[in-house]
């Protein structure tokens, strides 16, 4: 029994390390993805360019993320998940490092696109091997630990980044984000367990998630609804500087109160996805539309301003429901599906970015993404209405 019990002890205390290396990989592509927020005003004078133009590589590397997930999941599909993980995180590197090297406007566009493709694979391969690790019961908790990287990126990885790109240069925050994919690299191929990939699975069968309604609705609600997010964050710096009055040298607090937001939505959301998750991505859904209809009330004052960041990063409460969601009704197409979840927030991301910077370019001012995230959100509350009907009609009637 005491032989059983330390096996048990052992096993558990590898899955933490396994899981802890899979977080470090969303803690650099969670820093690589959002650190062009903070780095918006210097990237543009860097390049000469306007801040909405700066705000493109956030879209390419978002548009990226949803052409490499889907190609990637098909064509990798039998491939063993730790071999997929450690390409995809050595590809990641080497992106970041490009970007470093990166001189000019359209240079910088292509390397952010190139680092983005195998972002939505990376954690799609990751969620499904982060819920092997554990009880499913526990599944919400293991994805939230995943998560918790990407979360941490936020709080620690972006407000450091902002920090070293104001001492140094942009260039040199990407430089460090590379050398975070090295590490990962390590700490995978020492911890997280091999495993066989699928010999049965093929590419066919991976796009058979596209003829599942509620597979395409579920990423439909995160492609919409979480597109009002990526609205206000991708210019909260200059929201921040132009309309509350807030120092450049304050932004990287700004950076730390996204995070903690970020941390707190994706453990609350956690702990919620182990019960009834389409019923908490609607409420979550509707808990976004508030806090982004609070928005321009809040950012008037730098203090406010704080907090109204603060609450963008709580949306995060739904991430963890979606991924589950798309688990339970992807069937045989688990791969896809789960990596397809990154392709539709990633739609969100570049859709949020794209539309905030329009209204700002047409002279609707920066509280203007304030309105195009209301107006996603309420869009992504309609298709989660459909997804919901259509999925009470799924279900078997009783006799």
């Amino acid at each position: 029994m005491l032989s059983k019990n330390n096996r048990e002890t052992d096993a558990a205390g590898f899955a933490r390390w396994a899981l802890l290396a899979l977080a470090l990989g969303g803690f650099g592509i969670g820093t690589g993805e959002f650190i062009m927020m903070g780095l918006l005003p210097d990237v543009s004078r860097s390049l000469a360019i306007t801040e909405p133009q700066a705000g493109n590589a956030i879209a390419s590397y978002a548009l990226g993320v949803v052409v490499g997930a889907p190609v990637i999941a098909v064509l990798a599909a039998r491939m063993a998940r730790k071999s997929l993980l450690l390409i995809l995180m050595a590809l990641f590197s080497a992106g970041n490092v490009a970007s470093a090297m990166a001189d000019s406007y359209h240079g910088l566009i292509v390397a952010r696109f190139l680092t983005g493709l195998p972002h939505g694979a990376y954690f799609g391969v990751a969620s499904l091997v982060a819920a092997s690790l554990v009880p499913i019961e526990r599944r919400g908790r293991a994805l939230a630990s995943l998560m918790l990287g990407l979360t941490v990126a936020t709080l620690v990885g972006v407000p450091l980044g902002s920090w070293i790109g104001q001492l140094f240069s942009w260039h040199v925050v990407f430089t460090f984000v590379g050398a975070i994919g090295v590490l990962t690299c390590l700490l995978i191929g020492r911890y997280v367990p091999y495993t066989s990939g699928d010999a049965n699975a093929h590419p066919l069968r991976e796009l058979g998630a596209l003829k599942n309604p509620q597979v395409l609705l579920t990423l439909l609600v995160g492609a919409v609804g979480f597109g009002g997010m990526f609205a206000i964050f991708s210019y909260i710096a200059p929201t921040l500087i132009n309309i509350a009055g807030m120092s450049a040298s304050l932004i990287p607090w700004a950076m730390v109160a996204f995070g903690l937001g970020m941390i707190i939505g994706n453990l609350v959301g956690g702990r919620l996805a182990d019960g009834r998750v389409l019923n908490i991505i609607g409420w979550t859904l509707l808990w976004n539309v508030m806090v982004m209809a609070a928005f321009p009330l809040l950012v008037q004052h730098v203090a406010t301003g704080l907090l109204a960041t603060f609450l963008i990063g709580t949306c995060s409460a739904m991430l963890p429901s979606l991924q589950i969601r798309l688990m339970d009704v992807a069937n045989d197409s688990q791969t896809l599906a789960a990596a397809m979840n990154h392709s539709a927030l990633n739609i969100a991301n570049a859709m949020g970015a794209y539309l905030g910077g329009l209204t700002v370019s047409l002279g609707f001012g920066w509280i203007s993404t304030a309105w195009v995230g209301v107006a996603l959100g309420i869009a992504g509350l309609l298709v989660f209405t459909v997804t919901a009907r259509h999925a009470a009609r799924q279900q078997p009637q009783p006799a």
